[in-house]
């Protein structure tokens, strides 16, 4: 669920980045400073929302200088971190006598126990913060990595990148039961880059990696649901591993791979036919743009899990 949502545009001018620091301050989960970079002023948008433990805050903006200071550390320090990714446009972030120039999709990692300054030219970026203590690497490695460029077109950095840019999209249309494990996804991703970047990727744990490794098999399911090809064979096929391989990644879930195809595809339709934009197309047309060919054993699954056939669904709930 969104926790907050703040358009600048729709307060006096006076009141913008005295409102705008406050939102951020919330959800960065620290005090800082907010102040315009010099260039006109402009109308910030912004909406956050919580995955578990995992705070994430989109932020698109104009120019603005973002800093953390000593003063603001010795008046609250919850020993968080903090990873950021860089929309269009150009963020600096300066941290320990580092400096890293963040290009679109590039990532930066920060301690928010120590001064931090933040200078963005970017027309959009999204950052999540999270506790230390989430984090399996050593604290004398992880602070080599402050303020250092993690390429977003390579290795796990490209994965946390494109994680991290859709979460604000996610958290708007999710049902808040999965974002727990969304959350521990995103930091598992963000902990393998991190040790890719130091070059010890064995310093992620095994059952980290494991989990990165799931989080890209839902993605690929995701993306190819409308398939009716999407198969565990073909899930193992595209990750390079055995079907056999596939099964045990799914050992903690509730459902093997082909029970998570079925359940996010009758999901997608039951989303789909409460969707105004589809009231018109037939229940079958739904049903085939979510991967099911066999009319009949798609109604008959609908029936099962969600105690109507889809057309009467559709015609009782979708009205409200």
């Amino acid at each position: 669920m969104i926790t907050g949502e703040f358009h600048a545009d729709r307060l006096p001018r006076a009141e913008r980045l005295d409102a705008e620091r406050q939102l951020i301050a919330d959800n960065a989960l620290v005090p800082i400073d907010v102040r315009l970079d010099h260039g006109p002023e402009v109308a910030s948008r912004m909406v956050a929302g919580e995955l578990g433990d995992v705070q994430v805050l989109e932020w698109r903006t104009g120019a603005r200088e973002v800093r953390r200071t000593a003063r603001h550390i010795r008046r609250s320090d919850p020993e968080l971190f903090q990873i950021e990714v860089a929309g269009p446009g150009e963020v600096c972030v300066e941290q320990a006598g580092r400096q890293a120039r963040l290009g679109t999709g590039d990532l930066a990692f920060l301690n928010l126990s120590r001064p931090v300054t933040w200078r963005h030219r970017a027309r959009r970026f999204v950052l999540a913060t999270f506790p230390r203590t989430l984090l399996p690497l050593p604290p004398d490695e992880l602070e080599r990595l402050t303020a250092v460029r993690i390429p977003g077109d390579q290795g796990a950095g490209a994965l946390a990148s494109a994680l991290l840019l859709q979460l604000p999209r996610y958290l708007e249309r999710a049902a808040s039961t999965s974002h727990t494990r969304v959350g521990s996804a995103l930091v598992d991703l963000v902990g393998v880059a991190l040790a890719e970047r130091l070059d010890r990727v064995d310093a992620a744990p095994e059952d980290g990696r494991r989990r990165v490794l799931l989080a890209r098999i839902h993605a690929h399911i995701e993306r190819h649901l409308g398939d009716p090809a999407l198969t565990p064979a073909s899930i193992a096929a595209a990750h390079h591993i055995s079907v056999r391989y596939l099964h045990k990644l799914f050992d903690g879930s509730d459902t093997g791979p082909a029970g998570w195809i079925r359940r996010r595809r009758l999901e997608r339709c039951r989303a789909d036919l409460l969707d105004p934009a589809n009231w018109n197309r037939p229940v079958a047309a739904v049903a085939a743009g979510r991967g099911f060919t066999n009319p009949a054993h798609f109604s008959r699954l609908f029936r099962e899990t969600y105690g109507l056939p889809p057309g009467e669904f559709r015609n009782l709930y979708a009205a409200r």
